[in-house]
C-alpha cells in the first residue's frame, strides 16, 4: 500500500511542471503585466492673459479612461495582454496657463491613485507636452518624476505625445519608451498612442524591457505649427523618413517634435529622440534626423497664404468661391489662445459691405459670452437684442464688440459650448458662445441652422484648418491677427527661451546637432 502511495505520489510531481505551464500558456491573469495609465494634455500660451482651472479638464478616471482609447476596447488584443489599472487622465482645450493649485490637485490625485494600486510592471503615460504651469519650467518633467517617485526605477514607462509637445532631458531620463505624432493636422493621434502601447507591451513581453539606448538632440529651431505641417514640403518628406528608420531592426521608434511656440521656458524648442537596443543605429539615426530638419530649416512656409485681415477680407469678398475660409489666428483657442479677442470680429462689423443683411453672408465662429448669451435666452428666437459680449479674459487689443441684431437660433447642452446663439448682424451670422469653443467640423454649423457650403465667408479661431474644414473650403487665407497665439513670434517677446533660436536669431551659427546618451530611468 506505502509503495503505491509513494508511486502516485511521484506521479505528481512529474506532472505538475507541465499542469502549470498549462496555466501560463492559457494566458492566467497572473502571469500578464500589470500596467498602469495616467497623464494630463493640455497646450498652453504664456502670452495670454487666460488661465486654465481644474473644470477646463475633462477629467476620466478609472474604467472610464478606456473611453479615449478605441483600440483598447474590452475585446481588444491590447486589453487581453496586460492587467490594466487606469488611474487619472486629463484633457483640456488649449488655453492658457494652469493655475499652480489646478496642477498640484490633478498630479497628487494620480499619485494617490498610483500609490493604492502599485506595483506596477510598467505605465502608459499619455500627454501632450505643452502644459505651461505657474511658477514652472517643465511640468510634464516634474510630473513624470513624481510617478518615479512612487512607483520606482524598476517600471518600464512608455509616454506618447503630440509633435507640438516638448521633451526635456528630464523628460527623456525618466521615460524609456517615448513617441510622438507624425503628422499634422493630428489625423495619427490614435494610432501614435496605440504605438505607444504595444511598444510596452512588446517589450515587457519578451522581456527586453528597457531600450539600452536613448538618443536625445535639442535642435534650436521654433517654429508655429502653422508652418510645420506635414501637409506640405518640408515638413512633409522630413517626416516621411520616421517611420523607416523607427522600423530598423535594434531601433524601437523614432520621433520629431516641433515643439510649442507661445510659451517661454528654456524648453521650448524642437527635438529628436531615438530609442532602441542598437547603440549605432539609434545614434545615427537620431543625429541624421536632427541634421535633416536643421538643412530645411529656411524653407519652411505657412501652408495656406497669408495676409493681413484687411487683405483677407477683400480677398474674400471679391471670391466667387464658397466658402471663403479666413482663419483668425492670433486667437486660435486650438493653439492656446484665449478665444475671446474681439479685434477681428470688431472690425469686420465696421465693414460697410457687412452692415447691409443682403451684403455679402459671412459666418463668424466664434466669440464668448456668457453675459450675452443669458440675455439672448431670456429674449428668445426671433428678438432682437443689443449687448456685448467677448473681451473678458483677453482686452489688450480690442473691447467687448457690441452686437445689435437678430437672435436666429439658441442650442442648449454642447459640451464645449454650453449654450450657442446666433445672432444676425447685417449679413453677418455671429456665433456667441457661453464658453469658448473651436468650430471644427460641419455638424456645429449645420446644429446651429448654418449651412457654411453657402455661406460666402466663414471666419473660423483657427489655425492650419483640421481636415473637415480644409476639404469643405472653396479657398482660404490665414489672417495674421493679433492674440495670445501670434504668428509673429518676434512680437510676442520672449525672455527665457535659449537663444540664439531660428528664426528669432536667422543669422546664427550650426549648432551642435550630435546625439546626447540619455542615461536609463534604472540609473536613478
Amino acid at each position: 500500500m506505502r509503495s503505491n502511495l509513494l508511486s502516485f505520489a511521484l506521479m505528481l510531481l512529474l506532472l505538475l511542471p507541465s499542469c502549470i505551464q498549462d496555466g501560463k500558456d492559457k494566458g492566467s491573469s497572473n502571469d500578464l503585466p500589470k500596467i498602469a495609465i495616467a497623464g494630463l494634455a493640455i497646450e498652453s500660451s504664456t502670452f495670454s492673459p487666460a488661465r486654465s482651472h481644474v473644470e477646463a479638464f475633462k477629467v476620466k478616471r478609472g474604467e472610464e479612461i478606456f473611453d479615449y482609447y478605441p483600440f483598447m476596447d474590452e475585446d481588444s488584443s491590447a486589453r487581453q495582454r496586460a492587467n490594466w489599472v487606469p488611474t487619472l487622465r486629463g484633457h483640456a482645450l488649449p488655453g492658457g496657463m494652469v493655475t499652480r493649485e489646478t496642477y498640484d490637485s490633478l498630479v497628487n490625485e494620480t499619485l494617490q491613485m498610483l500609490k493604492t494600486n502599485a506595483p506596477y510592471d510598467g505605465v502608459f503615460f499619455d500627454i501632450h507636452g505643452a502644459m505651461s504651469v505657474e511658477g514652472m519650467n517643465d511640468p510634464e518633467g516634474d510630473f513624470i518624476a513624481k510617478i518615479r517617485e512612487v512607483i520606482g526605477k524598476d517600471p518600464v514607462i512608455s509616454t506618447s505625445m503630440d509633435l507640438h509637445g516638448n521633451v526635456t532631458r528630464k523628460l527623456a531620463r525618466h521615460t524609456d519608451l517615448i513617441t510622438c505624432y507624425r503628422m499634422a493636422p493630428h489625423e495619427d493621434a490614435l494610432e501614435s498612442k496605440q504605438r505607444a502601447v504595444e511598444n510596452l507591451l512588446d517589450r515587457l513581453e519578451s522581456g527586453k524591457g528597457k531600450p539600452q539606448y536613448k538618443a536625445w538632440v535639442p535642435v534650436p529651431i521654433l517654429l508655429p505649427g502653422e508652418k510645420t505641417s506635414t501637409r506640405i514640403e518640408p515638413a512633409k518628406s522630413l517626416y516621411a523618413r520616421v517611420a523607416p528608420i523607427a522600423n530598423q531592426e535594434g531601433v524601437i521608434d523614432a520621433a520629431i517634435w516641433v515643439g510649442y511656440a507661445w510659451a517661454d521656458a528654456p524648453r521650448n524648442h524642437a527635438v529628436v529622440m531615438v530609442t532602441g537596443d542598437d547603440k549605432e543605429k539609434v545614434v545615427n539615426s537620431a543625429e541624421d534626423l536632427a541634421q535633416s530638419f536643421w538643412d530645411v530649416r529656411s524653407e519652411f512656409e505657412f501652408v495656406a497664404p497669408v495676409a493681413t485681415l484687411k487683405e483677407s477680407l477683400d480677398m474674400a469678398i471679391e471670391s466667387n468661391k464658397k466658402p471663403f475660409i479666413i482663419s483668425d489666428m492670433g486667437d486660435n483657442p486650438t493653439a492656446g489662445g484665449a478665444g475671446d479677442v474681439t479685434w477681428t470680429l470688431q472690425r469686420i462689423l465696421e465693414r460697410r459691405e457687412f452692415q447691409n443683411p443682403a451684403g455679402p453672408s459671412l459666418i463668424y465662429a466664434s466669440i464668448p459670452g456668457p453675459k450675452f448669451v443669458k440675455k439672448a435666452v431670456e429674449a428668445g428666437v426671433g428678438s432682437t437684442i443689443d449687448a456685448t459680449a467677448g473681451a473678458n479674459v483677453d482686452n489688450r487689443f480690442a473691447p467687448p464688440v457690441r452686437l445689435k441684431g437678430t437672435i436666429e437660433a439658441i442650442e442648449h447642452g454642447d459640451r464645449d459650448a454650453d449654450t450657442e446663439v446666433v445672432v444676425k448682424v447685417g449679413s453677418a451670422h455671429v456665433i456667441v458662445t457661453k464658453r469658448r469653443k473651436p468650430y471644427h467640423h460641419e455638424s456645429d454649423f449645420t446644429n446651429l441652422g448654418l449651412n457654411p457650403r453657402e455661406a460666402d465667408i466663414v471666419v473660423v479661431k483657427i489655425g492650419y484648418l483640421v481636415p473637415e474644414l480644409y476639404n469643405m473650403r472653396g479657398d482660404w487665407v490665414m489672417a495674421l491677427t493679433p492674440g495670445g497665439v501670434d504668428q509673429d513670434l518676434k512680437r510676442l517677446g520672449y525672455e527665457n527661451i535659449k537663444r540664439p533660436m531660428y528664426p528669432l536669431d536667422k543669422d546664427m551659427e550650426d549648432p551642435d546637432l550630435s546625439a546626447r546618451l540619455i542615461k536609463s530611468s534604472d540609473d536613478m
